[in-house]
């Protein structure tokens, strides 16, 4: 079978999203990127099941995706923030320890992607993705530019797809 069959299989239905907004800074009335995310989301009948606004500290990225993991409706988590590489930036180092899987393509795909937005600063980028307790998990950077580009062009238009991969025997 190929992408399309699959994608074909994987069908439109329902699926449900943890959000997780990594800043030392946004406050839940601040953060757009939330309200992007929720509203593309539920322009394709898809739901956000939980929602959590973190500090960019280790521990609370780890306890945060454990958390959500752990819900059983939530198939999808996307992190946004916390990916550059200053000092504050822990959320891709703790993500990428912890998936069992990588899915390096998203990554690769946002940063050529980003090129063409940002130019070479798209370097600077740790975007990344992959499986954790049979969750997808998506993390990116917190601009709202970033979050549309990977959102838009990367993660909705293969959602469904994703969470049938999850399931399928």
């Amino acid at each position: 079978m190929g992408a399309e069959d699959h994608r074909q299989k994987a069908g439109s239905k329902p699926v449900s999203v943890g959000v997780v907004t990594v800043s030392d800074t946004r406050t839940p009335e601040s953060d757009e990127n939330r309200r992007y995310i929720e509203a593309q989301l539920q322009v394709l009948g898809h739901t956000v099941a939980a929602y959590r606004l973190i500090k960019d500290e280790p521990d609370q990225v780890a306890a945060v995706l454990d958390e959500l993991a752990a819900l059983p409706d939530v198939r999808i988590i996307l992190f946004n923030g916390g990916t550059g590489i200053s000092p504050r930036d822990t959320t891709y180092d703790v993500v990428s320890r912890m998936l069992e899987k990588h899915l390096p393509g998203f990554g690769e795909l946002f940063r050529m992607l980003s090129f063409h937005e940002v130019g070479p600063a798209a370097m600077l980028s740790r975007a990344t993705a992959g499986v954790y307790h049979n969750t997808m998990v998506f993390s990116m950077p917190g601009s709202p530019n970033a979050v549309q580009v990977a959102l838009d062009k990367l993660i909705l238009p293969e959602l469904n797809h994703f969470a049938w991969e999850l399931v399928r025997k």
